[in-house]
């Protein structure tokens, strides 16, 4: 769903609108313009860690990218490093943890500042120490933005405005966390079960 919404994929049956129009008649850069997509597996190029999270906006100066570094908690690792924001992060950031990945797609994303931000799963690599300013730097990104969430953590999505609850593709609940604990369904399952 996620990918569709990213205008990643073309839809077979139905339609997708962004704004009154449809995605599939929007030009491609159009479409990028508005999203930041986040994933779990985010990708990081062969180039400093200055230019992986500049490519959120590549007009940035240097001092816009380091305050994005820092609202997405990755100044502090970054600095650490031998050569900091020069330093190369190897073929597809290989000489970073995941959670260190993580943490610059969200410095790149935050530096876009695209209305619409898609996380798909951004926070699945992310130890629980970092877990807590990771959750911070989102929440900054997300402020007055339209944010859908990929999550299977309870306490990612438990403050959302709406909860969708998916199940073989098709939506399956819909409301707040406490509407859904009310459901005598899939979601108070898995609240249940994390209990």
């Amino acid at each position: 769903m996620a990918k569709l919404i990213a205008g990643y994929w073309d839809v077979t049956s139905g339609s997708i609108t962004l704004g009154g129009h449809e995605l599939k008649d929007m030009p491609l850069s159009e479409i990028a313009d508005q999203i930041s997509y986040v994933s779990q597996d985010n990708y990081l190029f062969n180039r400093s860690i200055r230019e992986n999270i500049r490519m959120g906006r590549p007009s940035a100066t240097d001092a816009e990218v380091e305050q994005a570094a820092k609202q997405s908690g990755c100044d502090a690792f970054i600095r650490k490093l031998n050569n900091g924001y020069d330093t190369v992060v190897g073929s597809a950031g290989s000489h970073l943890s995941g959670g260190e990945r993580q943490r610059i797609a969200i410095a790149r994303a935050m530096l876009k500042d695209a209305p619409i931000i898609i996380l798909d799963e951004a926070t699945s690599s992310v130890d629980p120490e970092n877990e807590d300013e990771l959750q911070r730097a989102i929440e900054a990104l997300t402020h007055d933005k339209t944010i859908i969430m990929i999550a299977h953590r309870l306490k990612t999505v438990r403050n959302a405005d709406q909860i969708l609850v998916l199940d073989n593709a098709h939506i399956i609940q819909r409301g707040t966390h406490a509407e859904l604990i009310r459901q005598n369904g899939l979601y108070a399952d898995f609240v249940s079960a994390r209990q």
